[in-house]
């Protein structure tokens, strides 16, 4: 099938949105190569950091959705391109956490690597302006992001599930899943499902064999080999996964 390309309908940080020619329930999605760290205090980007993005979102979100996860993805397009459902977005980054690491570790005084008893779910306020803030379950219902206590636990339920899901996929490559964040928004019949992205931008990802860092701490922290980490995780999951 072909996809017409029509207007810009967004730009953010790490994407461009369009409309799509004659599907007014689509939305294409365009990975950009730019990095951003620090609520886009931070820029960078290295060339084809979009297709590496689309590649392992893609990956991720068929591997997810055979596993009763489903997401907004419809079809990949072109090299950093993607067709998406058209959702209505929830104003929250829901966040589980498996090992303490970067700011939560500093926060609570403990060393980076401490693994925690059961994943951590958090939730945070999708503000920019507001530098996304976390928030307690009844600060979210406050700002209704959901309706119900209900709906909050369902986001937890989801992300626990993707968590489950994601150690696997990850593990599979060798990369140890320390924390991730993921967006999710509704269908038009009420279904809640996941959207964005999957990502070394939105996951932390350490080498299980050395505990090097294979995700945007390496831009975060001036570490170096950004776009080689990338890649490398990239390689990883399409030579194990593509073939399944």
């Amino acid at each position: 099938m072909t996809y017409s390309k029509g207007a810009m309908i967004y730009e953010g940080k790490a994407k461009r949105l369009f409309e799509v020619e004659g599907h007014p329930e689509w939305i294409l999605q365009e990975f950009k190569d730019s990095l951003t760290a620090f609520n886009a205090l931070k820029k960078g980007s290295f060339d084809g950091k979009g297709r590496v993005n689309r590649d392992i979102t893609s990956l991720v979100f068929r591997f997810l959705e055979k596993r009763g996860l489903p997401s907004h993805r419809v079809a990949d397009v072109g090299t950093n391109e993607m067709i998406t459902e058209k959702l209505d977005m929830l104003k929250v980054e829901v966040v589980v956490r498996n090992v303490l690491a970067g700011s939560t570790a500093k926060k609570f005084g403990l060393e980076e690597g401490t693994p925690l008893e059961k994943p951590l779910v958090e939730f945070y306020y999708k503000d920019d302006v507001l530098a996304d803030p976390f928030i307690s379950d009844d600060q979210a219902l406050m700002m209704k992001v959901v309706k119900t206590q209900s709906e909050l636990d369902e986001l937890k339920s989801i992300a626990l599930k993707v968590n489950a899901g994601l150690i696997e996929f990850f593990g599979a490559a060798n990369l140890k899943l320390v924390d991730f964040k993921i967006e999710l928004g509704r269908t038009k019949d009420g279904r809640t499902v996941l959207a964005d992205e999957i990502t070394p931008d939105s996951c932390r990802l350490w080498d299980k064999s050395t505990g090097e860092k294979m995700d945007k701490d390496r831009f975060r922290r001036d570490l170096g080999n950004v776009q080689e980490s990338y890649v490398e995780v990239a390689t990883r999951l399409k030579n194990h996964w593509e073939s399944k």
